[in-house]
């Protein structure tokens, strides 16, 4: 191939995740012309709606690509060669003939409490309201401080930034670790608002990430033989693998983006090392399971992780 047109969407975090993907593509093969085109999303076009709002309508399930469906519809139509995702954006099943067909290596896969006053999660006076979009992090929060009140908070990373700052209703966000990292935002403390906000990295092991956060994937359709060499080149093994058994960890539980799954895999000496964390639909105590599995075979490490989902102790 000599050029190469990437599909992403326009916030500013899919733009520096494009420029990343770029170079990694120009790395792998320096003659390579790399075109970029954005394409809105469901998600984008209504940032007024809560993400359960999306459910609403002819399907009750919002797990169908909002911020990916619209890139996937480009790759039908033959107008870009691959999508570049927040993979913890893509639907955990694809349609046939898509397939995520490279990652880049991963960005840190924490989330991040930002804050009006430093010292973290604990330090957050009781009642506090925290912002965010996700069920997830909202379950884990009541999980650990049933003190504490949510609500929801759309928009790209610096619009919910300025709303953390500017808004007296709001305490507290939790936003990805990777989107700051990747905006180059990740400080302890940020002074460029009216109020300072101080930024605490949630731990893995207490606070478990999305399934697949801190990954940016390559998505295609039907790719070409060309293509698909093209892409392994620039593939990160040990990235893949963990985010092989994580989609496999939701698929198992019959998941999908918007579901209230924690997982945390890492790689130690040949060894997947797993950990998820499981919240019911309908509220009660989590599900928690932990496996350690060779690392050739994540597929059956996630039915491992899967298979020893038992209530937690916590």
């Amino acid at each position: 191939m000599t050029d190469l047109i990437l599909g992403t969407r326009g916030s500013e975090l899919a733009l520096a995740q494009t420029v990343l993907t770029t170079a990694a593509l120009q790395a792998a093969d320096p003659a390579l012309t790399v075109h970029r085109r954005i394409i809105k999303t469901a998600g984008d076009l209504r940032p007024d709606l809560r993400l359960a709002d999306f459910s609403k309508g002819a399907s009750p399930v919002v797990d169908k690509g909002i911020f990916t469906k619209e890139l996937e519809n480009a790759l039908l139509a033959g107008t870009i060669h691959a999508a570049v995702h927040s993979l913890k954006d893509v639907p955990t099943l694809l349609d046939p003939g898509f397939k995520i067909s490279a990652v880049l290596p991963r960005a840190p896969i924490e989330d991040i409490l930002i804050s009006k006053t430093p010292g973290g999660l604990d330090a957050l006076p009781p009642g506090s309201t925290v912002a965010t979009s996700s069920v997830r992090r909202v379950r884990l929060l009541l999980h650990l401080r049933p003190d504490l009140k949510t609500v929801e908070i759309r928009g790209n990373v610096p619009t919910r930034l300025r709303k953390a700052a500017e808004d007296p209703a709001i305490d507290a966000i939790i936003l990805a670790r990777a989107g700051l990292h990747r905006l180059g935002l990740e400080h302890a403390e940020l002074t460029d608002y009216a109020t300072a906000l101080y930024q605490t990295i949630l731990d893995p092991e207490h606070f478990l990430p999305a399934a697949s956060q801190g990954a940016v994937a390559l998505e295609t359709w039907q790719e070409t033989p060309a293509l698909a060499a093209l892409l392994a080149a620039l593939n990160h093994a040990e990235t893949f693998t963990r985010i092989t058994a994580e989609r496999r960890f939701l698929e198992l539980l019959q998941a999908g983006c918007q579901t209230p799954v924690g997982v945390h895999t890492w790689v130690t000496s040949g060894y997947l090392n797993l950990k998820a964390l499981v919240f019911p639909d309908h509220g009660g105590p989590p599900l928690a399971a932990e496996t350690s599995s060779p690392v050739e075979d994540p597929i059956a490490a996630a039915q491992t992780l899967f298979e020893n989902l038992r209530p937690s102790a916590q």
